[in-house]
This record gives C-alpha cells, sequence and structure tokens, in this order.
C-alpha cells in the first residue's frame, strides 16, 4: 500500500484534508472518520491519520475530486466549533496510530505510562534550575558503552563505524571517553585553534560581515507577521499561514517512522539544549551564506556545533552560548562576535514561531546532512530523531524556552579568549598610526612653503656670486697662464737635466756635453718664448717626433748607439771648442726645436736592465 501525499487545513468549523491520488479510480473511495480518526482507501492508496481534535459526521461533510490535479478534496465540521487543531502540519506524528500515542510498547511503561503523560503535558519546566554536570562511573555502564547521540540512547555506534565517523566528529573514540574527558578536549582543541589575528582582522576590516549581516532570512519575515498578528487579536492561528513546508519536505516527514521515546527528566533537558546548540549552528550558516546553501554548509553546521562535533552534553543554557561562540570564533572563515549574536537572535525567532519553524529548519538540516558523505550518519544519530520528536513537543515548552534564550547574556569576557584586552591592544595601535599618518600630512604641506622660501634665496644669493665670479674668472685665467709657463719650463728644465746614457749602459751627467749658462741669461731666454701658443706647438712637435722614432727598428737604433759613442770622442778631443761656446762674445745657448732621439732609446734601455 502507498501512502499518498496530504495537506491540512482548518477554519473554524471545518477540517480540510487535501489528498493527492493520480492513479487511483474516482470512483473507488473509501472513507472513515470518527472522532480523533480519519481513514482513506483507494487502490493502491492507504491513509490513516490520528487528528489533533475530534471530527463529527452530521451530513455537512463534502468531499469533491478535481480531475486536472488528481485531488479529492475533503472537509470535515469539527465537533467543538471555533476549536483550534494544533500541529496539522506536523505529518510524521498524524500518521502514528492512535495506540502508539499512549507509549505502552514497552514494559518500562506499564502502569506508569498515563502518569507520565500527563505529567509532562502539564509540567512547566524550570529552566533556570541550576544543574549538576552528571559524574560517570563505572557503575553507571559497563565498560565501553559510553552514551551519545539524541536523548545519549545511543552506544557502540563508533565502534561498528570507526572508518566513516572519524571524518565526521573530532572526538576520538567516544565509546570510550566519558562526558567530562570530552569536554576537557573540546576546551584544549578550541584553545589552541584561536587565532588571535584572525579575530582581529575580521574585527577591524568586516566590511564582508557587515553585508551578510544584512540578510533576512524567512523566518524574520514569519516573524514579523506573527507579530503583527499577536497585535491585532489574541487569538491563535494557523502555523500554515506563517510556515509553509515544500512539497520536498513533505515527502520527507511521510518518509520517517513514527516512534515513542522515553526520555527522563535530564534526558529532557539535555535534548532542549542541544536543540538549541544546532540550531545556532544552522542559522550561521543561514547568514553567512545568505540562504544559499554550498559544500561548506555541512561542515559549518557540524563544526559549529559541538553537540553534532565532540557529542557534547550541557547543562544550562548559557554554557550553550559559550560553547558556540568559542566555535565561532574558533573554525570557520568567518570570526565576528556580531555573527554569534545575530544567530542567538535568530534562533528566538525560530522558537517563538513555534514547532513548525523549528522542524522546518531540522528539516533542512536533514537535507544538507543527507546530500554530504559521510556527514549522513549524523541524520541517524541526531537529525532523524529531533525531526520525529519535535512533532510531539508542545509549543509552550519551546516558547518558554525561547524566553529563557532571549534573557541569557553573552559577553566577549565570557568566552576566555581575552578578546577585550586584544581589540585594545589593537585600538592602541590603530591611534598611534593615525597620530602618525597626521604628523606625516602637516609635514608635507609645510614643506611647499619652505622650498619657496629657499628658492627665493637661492636666487638672491646667485646675482652676488654672479658678480664675485666675474673677477674670481679672470683670475683663475690669469693664474692658468702663469701655470702653463711654468710647466712649460719645467719640462725644458727635465729635458735640459736629463742624464746621457751611452751604448755600453754608463750613465754620463749633462755638464760633461753642455755648457752651464747664468741663471739671468736662461731667465731672460725663457721669458722671450712667453707666449704659450709657442710653447704648447714646440711641445707638440716633439712629442711626435718622439713617439716616430721610439717605433725605428732594432738595427737603427744600435747604429744610433754607434754614432753616439763616437761624437762622444770627437767631443773629447775637442775641449777647446767647448770653451770658446762657452765664453763666447755673449751668445746664448739656444734650445733646440727638436730632441735627440738616441736620448730617448738610451734612456729606455737603461730602465729596462
Amino acid at each position: 500500500m502507498i501512502t499518498p501525499a496530504f495537506e491540512l487545513s482548518q477554519d473554524p468549523d471545518f477540517l480540510t484534508i487535501i489528498i493527492e491520488v493520480p492513479y487511483a479510480r474516482a470512483s473507488e473511495f473509501d472513507l472513515y472518520f470518527e472522532g480523533e480518526d480519519f481513514k482513506f482507501y483507494s487502490k493502491p492508496y492507504f491513509l490513516r491519520l490520528t487528528l489533533p481534535g475530534r471530527i463529527v459526521e452530521d451530513g455537512r461533510e463534502k468531499a469533491s475530486y478535481n480531475a486536472d490535479k488528481r485531488t479529492l478534496t475533503i472537509r470535515l465540521p469539527k465537533e467543538s466549533p471555533g476549536q483550534y487543531f494544533e500541529g496539522l502540519d506536523m505529518v510524521t506524528s498524524l500518521l502514528a496510530p492512535k495506540k502508539s500515542r499512549s507509549a505502552k510498547r514497552l514494559v518500562e511503561e506499564i502502569g506508569a505510562s498515563a502518569a507520565l503523560s500527563e505529567e509532562e503535558e502539564e509540567e512547566e519546566f524550570e529552566w533556570e534550575i541550576e544543574q549538576t554536570p552528571y559524574e560517570e562511573t563505572a557503575e553507571s555502564f559497563p565498560p565501553l558503552q559510553y552514551c551519545y547521540g539524541f536523548g545519549n540512547l545511543r552506544s557502540g555506534v563508533f565502534q561498528r563505524l570507526q572508518d566513516e565517523l572519524s571524518d565526521v566528529v573530532d572526538i576520538k573514540d567516544p565509546d570510550r571517553t566519558p562526558v567530562c574527558e570530552r569536554r576537557k578536549k573540546r576546551l584544549a582543541a578550541e584553545a589552541a585553534k584561536f587565532d588571535p589575528d584572525h579575530y582581529l582582522a575580521d574585527s577591524f576590516e568586516d566590511e564582508a560581515i557587515q553585508h551578510v549581516l544584512k540578510y533576512k532570512p524567512w523566518w524574520v519575515e514569519a516573524h514579523e507577521k506573527m507579530t503583527a498578528l499577536q497585535g491585532e487579536s489574541h487569538q491563535k492561528h494557523d502555523s500554515n499561514t506563517l510556515v509553509v513546508f515544500t512539497e520536498e519536505e513533505r515527502e520527507q516527514l511521510r518518509r520517517f517512522t513514527n516512534k515513542s521515546y522515553l526520555l527522563d527528566k535530564r534526558s529532557r533537558h539535555h535534548v532542549y539544549l542541544s536543540l538549541i546548540d544546532i540550531l545556532l549552528a544552522y542559522c550561521y550558516d543561514i547568514c553567512i551564506n545568505e540562504g544559499d546553501q554550498n559544500v561548506e554548509s555541512s561542515w559549518n553546521v557540524r563544526k559549529l556545533s559541538a553537540t553534532l562535533c565532540w557529542l557534547e552534553c550541557f547543562y544550562d543554557i548559557h554554557d550553550v552560548l559559550v560553547c558556540f561562540g568559542r566555535r565561532v570564533l574558533c573554525y570557520p572563515l568567518h570570526r565576528h562576535f556580531d555573527l554569534v549574536t545575530r544567530a542567538l537572535n535568530d534562533t528566538v525567532m525560530i522558537l517563538q514561531l513555534g514547532r513548525a519553524a523549528v522542524l522546518k529548519c531540522l528539516l533542512d538540516i536533514h537535507k544538507i546532512f543527507r546530500e554530504s558523505d559521510p556527514a549522513y550518519l549524523l541524520n541517524d544519530l541526531f537529525i532523524t530523531d529531533y525531526c520525529v520528536w519535535i512533532q510531539k513537543t508542545k509549543s509552550k515548552k519551546l516558547a518558554a524556552l525561547s524566553e529563557s534564550l532571549q534573557k541569557t547574556s553573552l559577553a566577549k569576557s565570557h568566552l576566555g579568549f581575552e578578546l577585550e584586552e586584544l581589540e585594545a591592544a589593537a585600538r592602541l595601535v590603530q591611534e598611534e598610526e593615525r597620530q602618525l599618518k597626521a604628523a606625516a600630512a602637516v609635514s608635507r604641506q609645510q614643506l611647499p612653503s619652505s622650498e619657496s622660501e629657499t628658492s627665493d634665496s637661492e636666487e638672491s644669493s646667485s646675482t652676488s656670486s654672479e658678480t664675485e665670479g666675474s673677477d674670481s674668472d679672470e683670475q683663475e685665467s690669469s693664474a692658468d697662464e702663469d701655470g702653463k709657463i711654468n710647466s712649460s719650463q719645467g719640462v725644458l728644465q727635465e729635458e735640459g737635466t736629463a742624464p746621457l746614457i751611452d751604448c755600453n749602459g754608463l750613465r754620463q751627467d749633462a755638464n760633461t756635453s753642455m755648457v752651464e749658462v747664468s741663471d739671468e741669461k736662461s731667465k731672460a731666454s725663457l721669458q722671450s718664448t712667453s707666449v704659450p701658443g709657442k710653447l704648447i706647438e714646440e711641445l707638440e712637435k716633439q712629442m711626435h717626433t718622439a713617439i716616430s722614432l721610439s717605433e725605428q727598428p732594432k738595427e737603427l737604433a744600435a747604429a744610433s748607439c754607434f754614432a753616439l759613442r763616437e761624437q762622444e770622442e770627437n767631443h773629447v778631443s775637442e775641449p777647446d771648442k767647448y770653451s770658446e761656446v762657452s765664453t763666447g762674445k755673449g751668445n746664448f745657448l739656444e734650445v733646440p726645436s727638436k730632441t735627440n732621439p738616441l736620448l730617448f732609446l738610451c734612456s729606455t734601455n737603461e730602465d729596462e736592465d
């Protein structure tokens, strides 16, 4: 038999049931309804519902078939007109048979199930009660059987699926790790993961974060509508007008298996607090991705929820908020305290909208994990059970939970990372940088005025230096001429006093081959050649002659040496001739215009020797 797709709605007097039967014959419908029971059969479909209120057969009931949509619409009158049927969108709980609602299928429920059920419905849970952490001992559980999962009802799962679940949760070997040890390891891992530089960068450069904070998910609009309706009337309204399930979500609800959960007071407390933890992580992911889920959504939800990642058990609401805040500042890409506050406010709105909104969020989480490998295992441990359990939860308990959550405050100092000290130090650094930039700007403004003053002073100094430069140029020009004359005199003196070297390498003084000239006459002869241009021309001719003669072959140089030797012998044999020249009638010794090349050759030979 196939369970058809169906949808329920209501007005003050009637309950409307729409059933989709595309493969059924319109002439073969069977209906049965009485009290809280409703049954429908049309081959191959069968539907049995347990309604949250009583209906009656009084002739006002009506059924119609739409051939185009292939749907059957049934209107059933309420036994008490004006009664509000709560939970018509909780499809899984409506599919349960009536006898299963009494929870009498286990031996532990015999004799106490009815009283327990009434106590759960009427009890006002005290959320602010002081909780004492549960101390697990060897007597509490058998060895290697520490519990986890929804309501701590599972154990031994990691022994069978160690390879798969090691990529999903951070705790290693949870079957052998008690709750207190899980918490210690979690706190140590968060402390090691926290990065002050990453936090400060996101805190002071938060343009992207401020952008995503402006996103409004679907529950914001639904919450505004609910607030407006409550302001107009105190009457309860159908949740379908605020929270609408898609066809895919309805199909998923029909696939769930309805079952009951035996939870004691402590376990129920853990379940509610873990629900807050999961919703906080989900709200963070929706805000960051602006409602568009991606491949990181599965990682974000399970990593930010210590319930899913570390199999944590919480004892009060403040403990949940501190844990979530620490993980937001340690693991995801965007680490900003405003994201923690935003997720908190969104979770409060979801809880205030009632179990329909909570169920819609849980179905979305179930889809995220279902499409992620191996995160789908978390559906078996937590999310599927939450989807079934939430449909049977009273809305007033969720309202009380949201009120307590709204009253709980969370500050940066509660997270234990010294965030306020880090931000104060960062602000001091920013102030110093701001002062340095201001000082640099002031110096740049003063620089143009100082440049103009220096330019004026340079112009005035240039005018005065021009007059001084003209005089100094004249003095320099005269000094240059004198320097040239002195240099030419030095060259001539060096040539006149250069030693003579014969071919045998013997040195002879110039006094043996030249006659001394009086100082007065030599000065007069040098002054006669005071024109610088003539001296330069003579020196240039001498240099050309020396270069050309230095390039003569060795044979010519040897012949010149023998000729020089003969001239010297002749010079020794005729001393009178030189004396006559030296004692002549006032004739001066003229400086030859061309230097004897043999002197250069002999001098070079002496240096080589």
